[in-house]
Order: C-alpha cells, then sequence, then structure tokens
C-alpha cells in the first residue's frame, strides 16, 4: 500500500487540485458522471491532503467550486435544450431507470431534489439538466445547489482525509493486507469504467447496423 499512496502523493499539486474541480465539474455538465463519478478525485485530494502534500481546505474549495459550476452548466444547457437534452442520456442509463428516478425525485422534491441528487453518481449527473428542463427557477437551483454542492464536496473530502488515515493504520496492523484492500478497490474503479465503456461501444454498434 505503501508503494501506491507514495505514486498518488507524487502527482504534483497542482495536477491533483485541477483533477478534485474538473471531474466534479463535467459530471452533470457532459454527462461524464454516467461513467466516471467524480467522487474519485475527491477522495484522492482528501487522502493526499492526509500525506501532507494538499491543505484539506483547498480540496473543498475546489471540489465545492467544480460542483457547483459544473451543475449550474447543466442546469442552463437543460434550460436552453429542453427535451434535446434527453437525446444525450445513454440508451443504458433510461433502460436501468435511472432517467425515470430523477424525475420522480424532480417532481416530489423540487430544489431538494438537487440536494439529495448529489448523493448518487447517475442522479448528480441528471438531475441538474433535467432541473433547467423542468423550469425549476434559477435562484431556487442555484441556491440548492451552492448547499448541496458544499456538503457534498466537504464530506467527501474529509472521507478521504480519515481513509489516508485508516490506510496507514491498516498498514501498521495487517502490512500486506492493507495493501490488498486499496487494491481491491482501485480494482473495482477500474472494472466499473470499463464495464461502462464496453456497454456504450455495444451500443454505438447495435445502432450502426442495419435493421432488417
Amino acid at each position: 500500500m505503501d508503494r501506491l499512496l507514495n505514486l498518488l502523493v507524487a502527482l504534483p499539486p497542482a495536477l491533483v487540485l485541477a483533477l478534485v474541480f474538473l471531474l466534479p465539474a463535467l459530471e452533470a455538465s457532459t454527462f461524464l458522471g454516467l461513467v466516471v463519478p467524480g467522487e474519485i478525485a475527491v477522495l484522492i485530494g482528501g487522502v493526499l491532503a492526509h500525506e501532507g502534500r494538499l491543505p484539506l481546505w483547498a480540496v473543498i474549495v475546489a471540489a465545492v467550486a467544480g460542483a457547483a459550476l459544473g451543475d449550474q452548466v447543466g442546469y442552463l444547457v437543460g434550460r436552453r435544450y429542453g427535451r434535446r437534452l434527453l437525446d444525450r442520456v445513454p440508451r443504458r442509463v433510461a433502460r436501468s431507470g435511472e432517467l425515470r428516478r430523477a424525475l420522480d425525485l424532480l417532481r416530489r422534491r423540487g430544489a431538494m431534489a438537487v440536494v439529495l441528487g448529489r448523493w448518487a453518481a447517475a442522479l448528480r449527473a441528471l438531475v441538474p439538466g433535467l432541473a433547467g428542463m423542468s423550469g425549476l427557477p434559477r435562484r431556487a437551483f442555484t441556491v440548492a445547489n451552492v448547499a448541496g454542492g458544499a456538503l457534498w464536496a466537504a464530506t467527501v473530502a474529509v472521507l478521504g482525509y480519515l481513509a489516508g488515515a485508516s490506510y496507514r493504520l491498516l498498514e501498521r496492523r495487517l502490512g500486506w493486507g492493507g495493501e490488498a484492500v486499496l487494491a481491491l478497490v482501485l480494482l473495482l474503479v477500474v472494472v466499473r469504467v470499463i464495464r461502462a465503456r464496453r456497454l456504450a461501444a455495444r451500443e454505438r454498434e447495435a445502432a450502426g447496423s442495419p435493421r432488417g
């Protein structure tokens, strides 16, 4: 585990902060969150803050800024393009019920859906655009967006910070077992990304195949 953490710690702090900002910013504005959850970068930022390479407050500020800006862009895109926004949603997401779930959450909770949706990766990517499409007032969305983004970013960054402490404690107590646990977590993330890309590739092939 020490080797893996040292590899992460070796990343330039400016690059880490850029990723902490960019991944949450791209979640809703480009639907990237349907493939790569933004909390991955924020968690890593928290771990590196525990290692002393970054101030924890800087990780939180970058994550809040990225989350709030990205969702605001997603809202404006949904408000401008309306139902055409739904054409950008991958078919696998529509089939999975996540789109229906996001629409139902907005219908029942209004602006509060922006805060609640932040805690699920698929909803985090879908709710801002759907909120704009549904006509949710901009002021109400902005307040919920900033509040939800700040709570989410601070919580995930602190969890990453505490995880860094837990990794070190696990390393001392379990030796190589701690490294295996971290490797398993990283493997699960990689498998998720690969599966999502393969599904997207199959959908593109099916869409391009001639119909009988």
